[in-house]
């Protein structure tokens, strides 16, 4: 436990402080609720109302009003009000959340914007993009930022929808009001309202399984 003069508001709650280090150059905010295992520091601002579950590590942030982060790690990051974080999620360096975005479980945030309302709910990897309001990024989404020899930046407009299992090739430019089917790899630029979709054609082979599967006992 570390609790050296660090800047607080009203109805600050630290329900297990013996496990609980916050430096002395943290500022958090009114009504501010810590669980057990959690690790602030680094000049982080916490907004009031704001409720940190177990097992968060935050480093050089500024944290919003109403945020809730749960088991995530976060670095030199801002996340803007109304957010939800986590469990298990990344924020490296340079990230911006804005109001209302949801990160969830195995999520990696890197380098990145989110604009309002954005959802990335599980499984996916965001770096070096900037994306509008209210996007959704599926499961198993991958903004492929680095070709082996240089980084490259993705622009997502507004209301946007990306499937499950895209890959989306940097440099890229996706505009607004875009539909990105599940399973395509997206290498060239999508104009306002467009519909991708680049997997291919399913093709079955009657009994062709028997090659392969163990037979039965």
């Amino acid at each position: 436990m570390f609790f050296k003069k660090f800047k607080h508001g009203k109805n600050l709650k630290i329900l297990t402080p013996s496990t609980t280090f916050i430096d002395n150059t943290v500022i958090l905010g009114n009504n501010v609720t810590i669980f057990e295992n959690n690790r602030i520091e680094a000049n982080t601002v916490i907004g009031d109302n704001c409720t940190l579950l177990p097992n968060n590590h935050i480093i050089g942030c500024i944290v919003g009003q109403n945020v809730t982060m749960e088991s995530t790690t976060a670095t030199n990051c801002t996340i803007e009000k109304d957010c939800t974080i986590g469990p298990f999620a990344r924020l490296r360096p340079n990230t911006h959340l804005a109001k209302g975005c949801k990160v969830g479980n195995f999520v990696e945030i890197k380098n990145s914007t989110l604009g309002e309302g954005c959802k990335v709910s599980h499984l996916a990897y965001v770096g070096d993009a900037d994306l509008g309001k209210n996007c959704n990024v599926g499961c198993g989404v991958i903004f492929v930022n680095f070709n082996g020899k240089t980084k490259n930046r993705t622009v997502v407009g507004d209301n946007c929808f990306l499937g499950s299992n895209c890959n989306i090739i940097a440099p890229v430019h996706i505009a607004n009001d875009v539909y990105v089917c599940a399973g395509t790899t997206v290498t060239d630029n999508l104009e306002k309202g467009d519909f991708a979709i680049g997997r291919t054609r399913q093709e079955v082979k009657k009994d062709r399984a028997y090659q392969y599967l163990k037979e039965k006992d």
